[in-house]
């Protein structure tokens, strides 16, 4: 048993939860002048960074070394997960995603100590006041009958009820569950820590702003706030987007973005942020928009806040396949989510009348105007998704007073978010194309339709020509479309000034046109999303499938060929993934003592075309994983194959199918498996059919052509001891199946005067034989041939156009960020040097 290093993990826990209050006290009296307490406060919060880096080593430790006495261990790792799995199961739960949180504030905190003098100590406070409630979460303590957090570093045999622990307290399981399939993916060991960088990034504008209202510094804030802010939205919109491509990859509904509670409760605070960005913009250039930067820069992380409480205190059910169990955390969700709430409203009451603003109306030809109406739009989008995602959360709090309150989510919430969320894009993508103009020239009724013109122009016509070629005929999607070609166009013409002038302005004009793209991306790739294996069979696959199933999949059996549209599909078998030769068929390797070798039973050659023989050894990947090997084949000779994954983790109950996807520049064409036959369930063969054959004659097994090349007597046989007297022989059948020859070897056995057979099977043809037989006087073998149903994969094909467009709309919005918060930065630093930061 390990006990000293789960000890010695809470110790560190402790003391970050003690060494964030104290350092929320420190920090809050440096903000005194003369105060002593300056150089204490840092020195507290490094003492508090180390807590937090040492809870996050302990606990990879336990989960690298396999410390399965743990419960976090237990749960999320087991010893055939490789080393960058182990990295994901450090935040699969709810512990280590919060650490994970701690530890991006941590490293935040200390760049803002070491970078911004003047406002550290109002910034710092409101950040270790923010610790304060994140470790709270992984404490693990009882206080007055009430549990507080929950320990990553809590023993399995206090964590689980088991009888074995009454026998044996000190009893330890020679493995764990595993990781969640779902998980097993290269980009949640990326993705997660992105997407919790990005919510750790948003307390720094937030922070920004509380300390200037407990300044009573109303507009200094936003100066070194503002590259904060851009850095978080696009390190936010990154993760989200990774999230995005994670899903499709390896989900199976077809897409990449399901709005699934999770997903909205993320995309919310994201938008309002961006409106946030906007005004503080606008407020370098005008006072007007001062309180609307307040307001939304306070509500993006107060949203941070309420999408942690709905994915983490249990509300949400089973209505969304992120959010995590209850741990008994949301009492203390809600405490912290009203607590800031609370200190927010607090603040900004006190100082709205002092805020300094513009009195005068704003004009429709101002850019002021033009931001608002971004930002407004941004937060119309944000409010219509997460009300009707809050729908559990007012079901919940009506059953407080009693009330028994039944309102359901949408039904078909795709449809429902989409329709809405379309139209709110078709005005984004004008205003970021028109607001341009407005920012960067001072506008009238005659320069702006001169500035309109060429664009507008340009506009239609790509358009036309895309609505004749791609046969658009949806009003909103031509609507969508005109809208995003526009903005792309507009700010194309505002990149191609700054050009040749002053690159660094750039920044905005490159993430509108990646965003604009992304629309385009979008609308092609979902709405235009066409499914390639509809049955037009007109039979029913299994009068047990849902309709759906039954009209857009394909029944592949085994090494038959079955059309699709232009192509040919050809269902080849199950295979196991190495790390070196690619595929291999699950029929031409078994099991060893080591969960990721196999050995090679019979000729074989991989798909990167390495000849294996019997008794060589591969090392597999993933011993969860197989994969359905499916060629698609072209009449003009192009081919293709994907290998469709499949993940069956026995330990937590779990079957996931997961797509492959044959991309080009135009479109991907994405398989995913919907079932195949039950592994566990037992063969049922056919009654055997006798055939007497002679050596060298052909003769047919389930209608493939085969011969009997010869009979060999066997003087060693695998698992039988042969004594003087007995007698072993093999018949050495060669079969030609669609794509190649198979060679099957039944046994026939005389030991102690009694007949045994040993029958060959041959998966691929859905052939048993057996000799049954001998002969000798007439130099003949009577063999038995049964038959069972070839094996089959049900699978869905989905072609997804200009996808592409998609993810390179991504890479240019994360350009575009990435110049923009350069610029800001730049400018911070410039008045840093000059003593006014």
């Amino acid at each position: 048993m390990h006990y000293f290093i789960g000890d010695l993990g809470h110790l560190f826990v402790i003391t970050s939860f003690v060494s964030a209050i104290l350092a929320t006290y420190a920090f809050f009296q440096a903000q005194k002048e003369g105060s002593n307490w300056k150089q204490y406060s840092k020195l507290i919060f490094y003492v508090h960074a180390v807590s937090i880096i040492g809870v996050c080593v302990t606990l990879f430790l336990i989960i690298h070394n396999h410390y399965f006495e743990y419960h976090y261990a237990y749960n999320y790792t087991s010893k055939i997960l490789p080393y960058y799995y182990q990295i994901s199961s450090f935040w699969n739960g709810q512990e280590g995603s919060f650490l994970l949180w701690m530890f991006w504030n941590v490293i935040l905190g200390l760049v803002i100590i070491h970078t911004n003098k003047k406002w550290k100590a109002p910034v710092m406070t409101v950040f270790a006041f923010t610790q304060i409630f994140l470790t709270s979460m992984i404490l693990g303590v009882v206080v007055f009958n009430v549990k507080i957090g929950s320990s990553p570093f809590i023993l399995l045999r206090d964590a689980v009820q088991d009888p074995i622990f009454n026998m044996n307290p000190d009893f330890v399981p020679q493995d764990g569950r595993g990781l969640n399939p779902l998980l097993q993916n290269y980009w949640m060991v990326i993705h997660p820590p992105t997407l919790f960088l990005g919510f750790a990034s948003t307390v720094v504008p937030f922070a920004y702003c509380m300390g200037g209202l407990m300044k009573k510094d109303y507009k200094e804030w936003i100066r070194p706030a503002l590259p904060w802010a851009q850095f978080s939205a696009a390190i936010l919109g990154i993760g989200i987007l990774m999230g995005a491509y994670w899903a499709y990859e390896t989900l199976n509904f077809g897409g990449y973005w399901n709005w699934d509670p999770v997903e909205n409760a993320i995309y919310v605070p994201w938008l309002v942020l961006v409106a946030a960005i906007h005004t503080m913009i606008a407020f370098r250039k005008s006072p007007t928009a001062l309180k609307t930067s307040i307001i939304l820069v306070t509500a993006t992380y107060i949203l941070i806040i309420y999408s942690t409480f709905l994915t983490r205190s249990g509300i949400l059910g089973n209505t969304s396949v992120h959010s995590f169990t209850d741990l008994g955390l949301s009492g203390q969700l809600l405490i912290y989510l009203l607590v800031f709430i609370g200190i927010t409203t607090f603040l900004i009451a006190r100082s709205w009348k002092k805020m300094p603003s513009e009195s005068s109306e704003i004009s429709a030809y101002s850019r002021e105007f033009w931001i608002f109406m971004g930002a407004v739009t941004l937060s119309l989008m944000a409010f219509q998704v997460i009300l009707p995602t809050s729908i559990p959360v007012y079901n919940s709090f009506m059953g407080l007073f009693g009330i028994d309150s039944n309102v359901a989510p949408p039904v078909d919430q795709v449809a429902f978010y989409t329709d809405f969320q379309l139209y709110f894009a078709i005005v984004l993508a004008i205003l970021s194309g028109t607001g341009q103009f407005f920012w960067w020239n001072k506008m009238d009724k005659t320069k702006l339709k001169e500035s309109l013109t060429l664009p507008v122009i340009i506009s239609l016509i790509v358009s036309a020509a895309i609505f004749v070629l791609a046969r658009i005929q949806d009003p909103a999607y031509l609507a969508l479309l005109t809208a995003s070609v526009y903005s792309v166009v507009a700010n194309g013409k505002i990149l191609l000034q700054f050009s040749k002038s002053n690159i660094k302005l750039s920044g905005g004009s490159i993430a509108h046109i990646g965003v604009a793209m992304m629309l385009i991306g979008i609308l092609f790739s979902s709405g235009y999303s066409k499914i390639l294996s509809k049955n037009n069979t007109g039979l029913l696959w299994n009068k047990e499938f849902p309709d759906e199933v039954n009209q857009n999949n394909l029944l592949l059996f085994l090494n038959e060929p079955r059309q699709m549209g232009e192509y040919s599909l050809h269902y080849k078998g199950i295979r196991k993934k190495t790390t070196d030769h690619g595929f291999v068929d699950i029929n031409s390797v078994a099991a060893t003592g080591h969960p990721l070798k196999l050995v090679v039973t019979a000729d074989e050659v991989s798909s990167s075309g390495k000849q294996l023989n019997p008794g060589d050894t591969v090392d597999i990947i993933n011993a969860e994983n197989s994969y359905f090997e499916v060629l698609y084949e072209k009449e003009s000779g192009k081919s293709f194959t994907l290998y469709p994954r499949l993940q069956i983790n026995e330990t937590m109950g779990m079957t996931v199918f997961s797509p492959d996807i044959n991309r080009t520049v135009t479109a991907d064409l994405y398989s995913h498996v919907r079932t195949f036959p039950d592994p566990e369930q037992e063969i049922e063969w056919s009654e055997e059919e006798s055939v007497k054959v002679v050596p060298g004659t052909q003769f047919f097994i389930n209608d493939y052509v085969a011969v009997l090349k010869d009979i060999q007597a066997v003087n060693n046989l695998e698992g039988v001891q042969l004594a003087e007297g007995d007698i072993a022989v093999k018949a050495i059948i060669e079969i030609e199946g669609e794509t190649k020859t198979y060679t099957a070897e039944p046994y026939y056995i005389i030991k102690d005067r009694m007949a045994g057979k040993i029958p060959a099977t041959v998966y691929d043809l859905a052939s048993k034989i057996t000799i049954q037989e001998i002969l000798p006087a007439e130099n003949s073998f009577v063999l038995g041939i049964s038959r069972t149903q070839k094996d089959w994969i049900i699978l869905e094909a989905v072609e997804k156009p200009f996808i592409n467009i998609l993810w390179l709309g991504t890479f240019l919005f994360s350009i575009g960020f990435g110049i923009a918060i350069y610029r800001r930065y730049t400018e911070f630093k410039q008045m840093r040097n000059k003593g006014m930061e």
